[in-house]
Protein backbone atom coordinates (compact mmCIF):
# COMPACT_ATOMS: atom_id res chain seq x y z
CA UNK A 1 0.00 0.00 0.00
CA UNK A 2 1.56 3.64 -0.99
CA UNK A 3 2.27 5.66 1.98
CA UNK A 4 -0.17 8.50 3.03
CA UNK A 5 1.80 11.82 1.85
CA UNK A 6 3.52 14.21 5.10
CA UNK A 7 0.92 17.11 5.80
CA UNK A 8 1.73 20.32 7.54
CA UNK A 9 0.74 23.35 7.94
CA UNK A 10 0.04 26.40 9.96
CA UNK A 11 -3.61 26.53 11.79
CA UNK A 12 -5.52 29.36 9.65
CA UNK A 13 -7.11 29.56 13.25
CA UNK A 14 -4.88 30.96 15.91
CA UNK A 15 -6.66 28.91 18.55
CA UNK A 16 -6.74 25.93 16.56
CA UNK A 17 -4.58 22.46 17.25
CA UNK A 18 -3.51 20.98 14.19
CA UNK A 19 -3.76 17.23 13.35
CA UNK A 20 -2.82 17.23 9.36
CA UNK A 21 -5.35 14.67 7.35
CA UNK A 22 -4.08 13.14 4.07
CA UNK A 23 -7.47 13.21 2.91
CA UNK A 24 -7.75 16.40 0.34
CA UNK A 25 -7.12 18.45 -2.63
CA UNK A 26 -7.16 21.68 -4.84
CA UNK A 27 -10.70 23.29 -5.32
CA UNK A 28 -12.24 22.73 -8.34
CA UNK A 29 -10.64 25.34 -10.73
CA UNK A 30 -12.89 28.73 -11.06
CA UNK A 31 -14.47 27.45 -7.08
CA UNK A 32 -13.78 29.62 -3.81
CA UNK A 33 -15.04 29.51 -0.37
CA UNK A 34 -18.97 30.80 0.02
CA UNK A 35 -20.73 28.30 1.71
CA UNK A 36 -19.56 26.44 5.54
CA UNK A 37 -21.50 22.92 6.28
CA UNK A 38 -21.90 21.92 9.64
CA UNK A 39 -21.63 18.77 10.15
CA UNK A 40 -22.42 15.97 13.43
CA UNK A 41 -19.44 13.49 13.68
CA UNK A 42 -21.90 10.19 14.65
CA UNK A 43 -19.39 8.12 16.47
CA UNK A 44 -19.49 7.36 20.01
CA UNK A 45 -15.93 8.80 21.09
CA UNK A 46 -14.82 12.14 19.65
CA UNK A 47 -11.41 10.69 19.56
CA UNK A 48 -12.16 7.79 17.62
CA UNK A 49 -14.08 10.39 14.97
CA UNK A 50 -11.10 12.49 14.77
CA UNK A 51 -8.47 9.58 14.06
CA UNK A 52 -11.07 8.37 10.92
CA UNK A 53 -11.33 11.93 9.72
CA UNK A 54 -6.92 11.53 9.69
CA UNK A 55 -7.18 8.16 8.43
CA UNK A 56 -6.12 7.71 4.73
CA UNK A 57 -8.61 4.34 4.43
CA UNK A 58 -11.51 6.59 5.45
CA UNK A 59 -11.52 8.66 2.46
CA UNK A 60 -13.22 11.06 4.60
CA UNK A 61 -12.01 14.82 6.56
CA UNK A 62 -13.08 17.89 7.36
CA UNK A 63 -11.46 21.11 7.48
CA UNK A 64 -12.26 21.49 11.63
CA UNK A 65 -13.48 19.42 14.70
CA UNK A 66 -14.95 20.71 17.43
CA UNK A 67 -15.12 18.82 20.82
CA UNK A 68 -17.34 18.71 23.43
CA UNK A 69 -14.61 20.59 25.39
CA UNK A 70 -14.59 23.16 22.88
CA UNK A 71 -11.36 22.29 21.92
CA UNK A 72 -10.99 22.97 17.87
CA UNK A 73 -8.26 20.84 15.71
CA UNK A 74 -8.06 22.06 12.32
CA UNK A 75 -6.88 18.89 10.12
CA UNK A 76 -7.47 20.31 6.82
CA UNK A 77 -6.04 24.17 4.98
CA UNK A 78 -9.05 26.10 4.63
CA UNK A 79 -7.61 26.66 0.79
CA UNK A 80 -7.72 23.22 0.06
CA UNK A 81 -10.45 20.99 -0.68
CA UNK A 82 -11.62 18.50 2.64
CA UNK A 83 -13.77 15.47 1.62
CA UNK A 84 -17.04 16.15 4.16
CA UNK A 85 -20.09 16.83 1.84
CA UNK A 86 -20.00 14.11 -0.23
CA UNK A 87 -23.08 13.62 -3.36
CA UNK A 88 -24.78 16.98 -2.71
CA UNK A 89 -26.96 19.91 -4.07
CA UNK A 90 -27.29 23.52 -3.10
CA UNK A 91 -28.86 26.28 -5.93
CA UNK A 92 -27.73 24.09 -8.85
CA UNK A 93 -23.90 23.48 -7.15
CA UNK A 94 -23.09 19.79 -6.53
CA UNK A 95 -19.65 19.89 -5.98
CA UNK A 96 -20.09 21.86 -2.28
CA UNK A 97 -16.26 20.63 -1.55
CA UNK A 98 -15.02 22.69 -4.03
CA UNK A 99 -16.41 25.57 -2.54
CA UNK A 100 -17.28 25.14 1.47
CA UNK A 101 -15.50 24.96 4.29
CA UNK A 102 -16.50 21.41 6.74
CA UNK A 103 -16.78 21.68 10.03
CA UNK A 104 -17.33 18.48 12.34
CA UNK A 105 -18.93 18.62 15.19
CA UNK A 106 -18.13 15.77 18.29
CA UNK A 107 -21.58 14.31 18.80
CA UNK A 108 -22.73 10.68 18.83
CA UNK A 109 -25.67 11.31 16.63
CA UNK A 110 -29.44 10.02 16.41
CA UNK A 111 -27.38 6.32 16.64
CA UNK A 112 -26.15 6.87 19.91
CA UNK A 113 -29.16 8.66 21.62
CA UNK A 114 -28.30 11.93 20.28
CA UNK A 115 -27.15 14.20 23.22
CA UNK A 116 -27.11 18.18 23.37
CA UNK A 117 -24.66 20.04 22.27
CA UNK A 118 -22.13 21.39 25.51
CA UNK A 119 -22.75 25.36 25.66
CA UNK A 120 -18.18 25.12 24.84
CA UNK A 121 -18.85 23.52 22.27
CA UNK A 122 -21.43 25.68 20.49
CA UNK A 123 -19.07 29.01 21.51
CA UNK A 124 -16.23 27.72 19.99
CA UNK A 125 -18.70 26.37 16.64
CA UNK A 126 -19.80 30.23 16.66
CA UNK A 127 -16.39 31.71 17.16
CA UNK A 128 -14.69 29.64 14.08
CA UNK A 129 -17.81 30.64 12.07
CA UNK A 130 -17.77 33.99 12.32
CA UNK A 131 -14.32 33.92 11.66
CA UNK A 132 -14.52 31.90 8.62
CA UNK A 133 -17.52 34.47 7.53
CA UNK A 134 -15.36 37.50 7.92
CA UNK A 135 -12.47 35.85 6.13
CA UNK A 136 -14.15 34.65 2.74
CA UNK A 137 -17.23 36.55 3.28
CA UNK A 138 -19.98 33.69 3.42
CA UNK A 139 -23.19 34.83 2.95
CA UNK A 140 -25.58 34.16 5.68
CA UNK A 141 -27.87 31.93 3.86
CA UNK A 142 -24.72 29.94 3.06
CA UNK A 143 -24.42 28.28 6.53
CA UNK A 144 -25.94 24.82 6.32
CA UNK A 145 -25.93 21.48 7.60
CA UNK A 146 -25.39 18.70 6.25
CA UNK A 147 -28.54 17.54 5.87
CA UNK A 148 -29.66 20.71 3.68
CA UNK A 149 -27.38 19.63 0.72
CA UNK A 150 -28.00 15.94 1.32
CA UNK A 151 -31.54 15.55 2.61
CA UNK A 152 -32.43 11.52 3.17
CA UNK A 153 -28.59 10.57 3.04
CA UNK A 154 -27.73 12.49 5.76
CA UNK A 155 -29.69 13.83 9.13
CA UNK A 156 -26.61 15.84 10.38
CA UNK A 157 -26.20 18.13 12.60
CA UNK A 158 -30.09 17.62 13.39
CA UNK A 159 -32.78 18.68 14.79
CA UNK A 160 -30.76 19.05 18.22
CA UNK A 161 -28.33 21.70 16.94
CA UNK A 162 -28.77 25.49 18.02
CA UNK A 163 -28.90 27.26 14.58
CA UNK A 164 -31.01 30.11 16.58
CA UNK A 165 -27.85 30.58 18.93
CA UNK A 166 -25.32 31.15 16.03
CA UNK A 167 -28.14 33.72 14.35
CA UNK A 168 -27.97 35.92 17.61
CA UNK A 169 -24.56 35.64 17.19
CA UNK A 170 -24.49 37.29 13.88
CA UNK A 171 -23.84 33.72 12.18
CA UNK A 172 -26.56 32.03 9.89
CA UNK A 173 -29.76 32.90 8.09
CA UNK A 174 -32.95 32.67 10.83
CA UNK A 175 -36.38 33.22 11.51
CA UNK A 176 -38.21 32.44 14.29
CA UNK A 177 -40.52 29.87 13.36
CA UNK A 178 -44.27 30.22 12.83
CA UNK A 179 -46.39 28.86 15.08
CA UNK A 180 -49.44 28.39 12.86
CA UNK A 181 -51.81 25.77 13.27
CA UNK A 182 -54.57 24.19 11.35
CA UNK A 183 -54.82 25.04 7.72
CA UNK A 184 -53.76 23.36 4.72
CA UNK A 185 -50.86 20.63 4.90
CA UNK A 186 -49.08 18.69 2.34
CA UNK A 187 -47.74 15.07 2.77
CA UNK A 188 -46.62 12.06 0.66
CA UNK A 189 -49.15 10.93 -2.42
CA UNK A 190 -49.89 14.63 -2.63
CA UNK A 191 -50.13 16.50 -5.96
CA UNK A 192 -51.37 19.22 -8.09
CA UNK A 193 -50.68 23.33 -7.60
CA UNK A 194 -49.45 23.70 -4.22
CA UNK A 195 -46.87 21.03 -4.30
CA UNK A 196 -45.42 22.50 -6.77
CA UNK A 197 -45.54 25.85 -4.85
CA UNK A 198 -43.92 23.96 -1.93
CA UNK A 199 -41.18 22.77 -4.23
CA UNK A 200 -40.77 26.20 -5.77
CA UNK A 201 -40.19 28.03 -2.64
CA UNK A 202 -37.50 24.91 -1.00
CA UNK A 203 -36.33 25.07 -4.66
CA UNK A 204 -35.89 29.33 -4.44
CA UNK A 205 -34.05 28.62 -1.27
CA UNK A 206 -31.19 26.30 -2.59
CA UNK A 207 -32.96 22.85 -1.21
CA UNK A 208 -33.04 20.10 -4.58
CA UNK A 209 -36.91 19.86 -5.25
CA UNK A 210 -37.58 19.37 -8.34
CA UNK A 211 -41.22 21.06 -9.17
CA UNK A 212 -43.13 17.93 -10.08
CA UNK A 213 -46.36 18.87 -8.07
CA UNK A 214 -45.85 15.18 -6.79
CA UNK A 215 -45.20 14.75 -2.80
CA UNK A 216 -42.78 12.10 -3.34
CA UNK A 217 -40.17 10.88 -0.99
CA UNK A 218 -37.90 12.48 -2.18
CA UNK A 219 -39.62 15.82 -1.51
CA UNK A 220 -40.48 14.35 2.04
CA UNK A 221 -36.64 14.28 2.90
CA UNK A 222 -36.41 17.93 1.69
CA UNK A 223 -39.07 18.88 4.21
CA UNK A 224 -37.75 16.84 7.13
CA UNK A 225 -34.36 18.61 6.36
CA UNK A 226 -35.63 21.88 6.00
CA UNK A 227 -37.30 21.35 9.70
CA UNK A 228 -34.75 19.88 11.58
CA UNK A 229 -32.80 23.32 10.65
CA UNK A 230 -36.09 25.71 10.55
CA UNK A 231 -38.81 24.38 12.68
CA UNK A 232 -37.04 21.50 14.70
CA UNK A 233 -39.91 21.40 17.11
CA UNK A 234 -42.04 18.69 14.99
CA UNK A 235 -40.01 16.73 12.17
CA UNK A 236 -42.33 14.32 10.42
CA UNK A 237 -41.67 14.86 6.94
CA UNK A 238 -45.50 17.17 6.74
CA UNK A 239 -45.48 20.36 5.06
CA UNK A 240 -47.68 21.79 7.89
CA UNK A 241 -48.94 25.11 7.97
CA UNK A 242 -45.91 26.39 10.49
CA UNK A 243 -43.77 24.59 8.06
CA UNK A 244 -45.10 26.45 5.08
CA UNK A 245 -45.13 29.92 6.68
CA UNK A 246 -41.70 29.65 8.03
CA UNK A 247 -39.82 28.78 4.74
CA UNK A 248 -42.10 31.61 3.01
CA UNK A 249 -40.49 34.09 5.57
CA UNK A 250 -37.54 32.59 4.89
CA UNK A 251 -37.53 33.15 1.24
CA UNK A 252 -38.97 36.49 1.91
CA UNK A 253 -35.94 37.47 4.16
CA UNK A 254 -33.06 36.19 1.13
CA UNK A 255 -31.18 38.78 0.36
CA UNK A 256 -31.53 38.62 -3.18
CA UNK A 257 -35.33 39.32 -2.18
CA UNK A 258 -35.26 42.10 -0.51
CA UNK A 259 -35.38 45.39 -1.99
Amino acid sequence: MTAAPEVSFKADFQDAEVCPSPNFGERAAGKSVDTIILHYTGMEMAEKAQAWLCNPQSQVSSHYLVHEDGRIVQMVPEDKRAWHAGRSFWRGETDINSRSIGIEIANPGHAYDYPEFSDKQIRSVIELCRKCVAKWAIPADRVLGHSDVAPGRKVDPGEKFPWSSLFDAGVGHWVDPSQAVGGRFLQAGDRGQPVEALQAMLSLYGYNAEVTGEFDDDLRAVVVAFQQHFRPSKVDGVADAATIETLYRLTSALPSMAK
